[in-house]
């Protein structure tokens, strides 16, 4: 049997917790110097926007790329660029980011939220149909958690039907949808350069666009006049353009440790990793497993603090959108079985621990071992 976890007082896998994010990067902090001394972090119009925006578009291969102040606001920006308003109804996934079901309600719509395929937990495609309305005025899709939207069948879908689609990437920056970089599939994609994202500036977003319409639509409404009121600063910019240039080496390391850290957990029960049925690689900023209590024996929050106290960063996922919400806000098509067991059932993995070495990744498999090989002595204690 593996040693003690440390919920029951053994020593932690990682005793200092979970790897600090961001990390260092030498090429941040040469970024940061180069701001600092040309004085480029305190103005309102300098190089780096403009720069990352064209750096953005090459990227991704689209024509137009914008940022913005937050990922949120990216999303209603998309959908303002889609002319999404009041009366009309956008279709998500029932299992979602909060934000963007709040989003909607923003722009006075109504969210329509359709069921998670099993496999994976994101938008199923099959469930568009049920959702669908005469006032369907675009369609929402997330990759959440290393799954991926099958955005060939959305986009066909969706353009027999004459709905717009936004392609949430904020958590797959970097991931590729059949054979195309995420955020590209769709009429509008969006971005996020949070403080806990792959590629983060603490703050910020952006937008791709392969429609020149639309990109003028959403660069007009993030002005006021001649002035950007929700804008990236400078300096966010400056410090996102080497992460950038870095994010497809780190895509395929992050992607070769999960599959490490897949093969090291099959013989636990419990643990369902995400599959994805169309062609693509995630970015995993996230992995998510579906947690079968019975299986593994622990509730799924005990098990939780288990790996938090082996500084383990696993966390529970979103609660459904649907949970605890009155029906008026909302339109279900369908039971929405699968996004009410996402809720429940639903956990993963921070992605910081995936930049380090094969060793670490086999440490968080270990000590998720530990706790299951230590789970009645765990349940006795009545965490």
């Amino acid at each position: 049997m593996p040693d003690r976890p440390a919920i029951l007082g053994g020593a932690p896998a990682f005793p200092n917790g979970p790897p600090a994010w961001p990390r260092p990067d030498p090429g941040v902090a040469a970024a940061l110097a180069a701001a600092t001394a040309t004085g480029a972090w305190g103005r309102y119009h300098g190089d780096n926007v403009p720069a990352l925006e064209a750096e953005l578009a090459a990227f991704h291969a689209v024509p137009h790329a914008l940022t913005c102040a937050s990922g949120t606001l990216a999303v209603e920006t998309a959908l303002r660029a889609l002319k999404v308003g009041p009366g009309d109804e956008v279709i998500l996934a029932g299992y979602d980011y909060e934000p963007n079901f709040l989003t909607v309600h923003a722009l006075g719509a109504k969210p329509v939220l359709a069921d998670v395929a099993a496999h994976n937990w994101n938008l199923d495609h099959a469930a568009l149909d049920a959702a669908a309305s005469p006032l369907t005025k675009a369609v929402l899709c997330s990759h959440l958690h290393g799954g991926l939207v099958p955005m060939p069948d959305v986009c066909a879908w969706a353009a027999a039907h004459g709905i717009g689609v936004v392609e949430d990437a904020s958590q797959a920056t970097g991931a590729t949808v059949a054979g195309k970089p995420a955020g590209t599939w769709g009429d509008v994609g969006t971005l996020s350069f949070g403080g806990t994202k792959l590629v983060t500036a603490g703050r910020g977003g952006a937008l791709l666009f392969r429609d020149r319409a639309g990109f003028q639509r959403a660069k007009l409404w993030l002005h006021r006049g001649t002035q950007a009121w929700a804008p990236l600063s400078e300096l966010a910019a400056a410090l996102v353009r080497p992460q950038l240039a870095a994010l497809a080496a780190g895509t395929i390391q992050r992607t070769a440790r999960v599959a490490l850290l897949l093969r090291e957990l099959a013989d636990v029960p419990g643990l369902t990793p995400f599959e994805n049925r169309v062609a693509g690689s995630p970015a995993y900023y996230k992995v998510g497993f579906r947690y079968d209590p019975g299986a593994l024996g622990l509730t799924r929050e005990v098990f939780v603090s288990a790996l938090r106290a082996e500084g383990v960063a696993f966390d529970v996922g979103f609660t459904s959108l649907h949970a605890g919400r009155s029906p008026s806000r909302y339109r279900a098509a369908g039971d929405l079985r699968e996004a009410t067991a996402a809720g429940l059932g639903c956990i993963a993995l921070h992605h910081p621990v995936l930049w380090g070495s094969d060793d670490d990744v086999r440490r968080v498999a270990a000590a998720v071992r530990a706790v299951y090989e230590w789970r009645e002595a765990i349940q006795k204690q009545n965490f």
